[in-house]
């Protein structure tokens, strides 16, 4: 296996200015099953391909839901994002006791962001080894959301982690101007299904494999599995 004398922490900087603990740990995500997440000017939408370990094991749950109003999904290591979606969870629950208020998205992301960073910089962790795509809704719109390990939250369109998600991708960047006008969350979430079809090799989407979630104006975060997903097959 490679190694190199600057990649046994977080901490230490190689020559070349990298930090090769957290670039492995974006390495983690490309393992995981891809999940496709995008949003008009009315809805966010996440679409996610669910992986199984064998043919006597359930399917990994792919969406986690966090709030009425934000919820997101992973590709990487579950537990991590577990832990994650539990503390997002805790957030939320916080911004409406306290302040009688949903927790902003944009908040939601720079929490996640900081919790992430400060394993970058001390002893004794690691980098969470998970992406994580957060769509949500606030008093500003839809958002769409990606973590990274790094500690960088970016807002976007539409993005695609996981394996093989260059294909969905670059089906969301042809199709931009598109989705960004679609009103109907129905045609959003088909758009979605399609771009998550353009990363899949061997696979085929079914009612046990695929794993939906909306949220927008007057919807709140609501996911869909099973059978309720066979309409958009």
């Amino acid at each position: 296996m490679f190694r190199n004398n600057y990649d046994g922490d977080t901490v230490t900087f190689s020559p070349t200015g990298r930090l090769f603990q957290v670039e492995y740990a974006l390495e983690a995500i490309k393992q995981g099953s891809v999940t496709v997440g995008l949003r008009s000017k009315k809805y966010a939408v996440l679409v996610a391909l669910k992986r199984n370990a064998d043919e006597l094991s359930s399917y990994q749950k792919k969406i986690i839901r966090c709030d009425e109003h934000l919820g997101l999904s992973l590709a990487g290591l579950a537990p991590d994002a577990r832990v994650l979606s539990n503390y997002l969870r805790q957030q939320c629950n916080y911004s409406r006791m306290v302040f009688n208020r949903d927790l902003s998205v944009e908040k939601a992301g720079h929490m996640l962001s900081d919790k992430a960073q400060k394993n970058t910089q001390s002893y004794g962790g690691r980098p969470y080894g998970v992406g994580l795509l957060i769509i949500g809704y606030d008093r500003s719109g839809p958002h769409l959301l990606e973590f990274q390990p790094s500690g960088n939250t970016l807002e976007l369109y539409g993005s695609a982690i996981g394996a093989r998600s260059q294909g969905a991708k670059t089906y969301l960047e042809r199709t931009l101007e598109k989705y960004l006008e679609i009103e109907d969350p129905e045609e959003l979430i088909k758009l979605g299904v399609e771009a998550l079809r353009q990363s899949l090799k061997d696979e085929t989407l079914s009612n046990s494999n695929l794993s939906i979630a909306i949220v927008g104006e007057n919807l709140p975060f609501t996911q869909y599995d099973g059978d309720s997903v066979a309409p958009y097959l």
